[in-house]
């Protein structure tokens, strides 16, 4: 038997108890690391760990926008684990769906706190741990295609992602010299709680991405997102660093309005 490409190591994934997050936990613990699922989903969370396995998963109550809430939740995973490896920031809202002329701020506040404000707290905490214990980690930060590109989703949500895409670069320059890794995932529109949270149909947000998606005959699923976090998670990447990896299919590099290869 080969491996495990994450043998040993230790992963906090917030927003794990659904999504993305739930998929990319549940391929850590296949891959051989211990993860701590972090999510203010407390019944689905417990739930995610009940068929994971308590030997290889735990569950802690977080809100990422509440600063002392993740740095117990990183030294829950120290207790618990004695080390830190990974720090996958994946918590996120699609916010308010309104234009700019209609937008309510505490909406837009709230996004910005969750999807950015909420990865600078959770790499903030990540970061000290891997660097008290000297621990060549990676952070890994769930971005977006409308951190690359405008008219992708609504304007909060637009906004806070080109903030992420930003952070990630930023912070990998500070942590480069201790051998962390920051980078980030930037996945096309694909069907998860989040978006249902917004009254999006399933069906119908499949159709529409696979209509407008330039790679046809695949749909993305969050499992797509995990093994892509999986791969900046683990070794493979050791040399990957400041990066936006872009789930997309081609969308964000290909303009479709002139139709040369349609």
């Amino acid at each position: 038997m080969s491996k495990q490409r994450l043998e040993g190591k230790v992963a906090i994934i917030t927003g794990a108890a659904s999504g993305i997050g739930e998929a990319a936990a549940r391929l850590f613990v296949e891959n051989g690391a211990f993860v701590l699922i972090a999510d203010i989903q407390d019944e689905l969370g417990q739930e995610v760990v009940a068929s994971i396995g308590l030997q290889k998963s735990c569950y802690r109550h977080c809100d990422v926008r509440d600063e002392k809430q993740v740095q117990e939740t990183v030294d829950y995973a120290l207790e618990k684990y004695g080390h830190l490896d990974i720090m996958f920031s994946n918590a996120g809202i699609i916010g308010p769906l309104g234009g700019i002329l209609d937008l309510d701020m505490g909406e837009f506040d709230n996004t910005i706190d969750i999807n950015m404000r909420g990865a600078v707290i959770a790499i903030k905490h990540a970061g000290r741990a891997m660097l008290a214990r000297q621990v060549r980690g990676s952070i890994i930060c769930n971005a977006s295609v409308t951190g690359c590109v405008a008219g992708a989703g609504p304007h909060a949500y637009t906004i806070s992602k080109h903030a992420l895409v930003g952070l990630v670069r930023t912070a990998s320059c500070e942590f480069g010299k201790h051998g962390i890794r920051v980078n980030c995932i930037s996945p096309f529109a694909l069907a998860t709680p989040m978006a249902e949270s917004a009254n999006i149909d399933k069906t119908e947000l499949e159709a529409m991405c696979c209509a407008v998606s330039n790679l046809k005959g695949i749909v993305l699923r969050p499992r797509h997102l995990a093994d892509a976090a999986l791969f900046l998670a683990s070794d493979e990447s050791s040399f990957v660093s400041g990066h936006n990896l872009t789930v997309d299919g081609g969308f964000t590099v290909v303009n479709p309005s002139l139709g040369f290869y349609q």
